[in-house]
Order: C-alpha cells, then structure tokens, then sequence
C-alpha cells in the first residue's frame, strides 16, 4: 500500500469517524505510524546523491547508514559531540607522534 493511498484511507476515515470499526481505524493508524517512522526524509541535489550512493556502495553501507556516519564524524570533528572514545595517560598507544 503507498503513502497516497494510506493517505485517502485516513482522510476517508477522518471524515466518516463514527461509521469506521474501531478495528479498522487502529490497523489504518498503525500503517501510518509505520509508513513514518519508515520515511527518509531527505532530498539532496543529484551531484550529491549519485557520488553519496557510489561511496554508501563502496563501503558496504547502505547510504542512509553512510549520512549518518558522515553527520556522525562531522559533529564530532567540530566539537559539537564528544570524542566517543578517549585516550588517557594510562593507555598505550603504537607509534610516534
């Protein structure tokens, strides 16, 4: 079922609200709150989107796991997150610095 059609359904069952079965009315409900929490959400230009699906595919990431990694790192590289794993005196580290 589309988002259109799930769409009418509601509006449908908006409009006659006393004459839909209860029954109806949660499986039409639990559709829609499926259909959101399933929705992406975000649009971006096609010079973006083709190079951004090449990468997701590259890394074995699906592109909206390769978004969130990349919002992820960019938050934390300028200090809007905290380093999710730190490095104190007692631990040992490979290499020169």
């Amino acid at each position: 079922m589309s988002r259109h059609d799930i769409a009418a359904d509601l509006e449908s069952a908006a409009n006659q609200i006393a004459e839909v079965p209860r029954a109806d009315l949660q499986v039409m409900l639990r559709r829609a709150a499926l259909m959101l929490r399933n929705v992406t959400g975000l649009v971006l230009e096609p010079s973006v989107q083709e190079p951004l699906s090449n990468v997701a595919e590259e890394m074995g990431l699906t592109r909206a796991d390769l978004i969130r990694t990349i919002v992820s790192d960019w938050l934390v590289a300028n200090a809007y997150l905290p380093v999710p794993y730190a490095l104190d005196e007692d631990s040992t580290v490979e290499g020169n610095a």
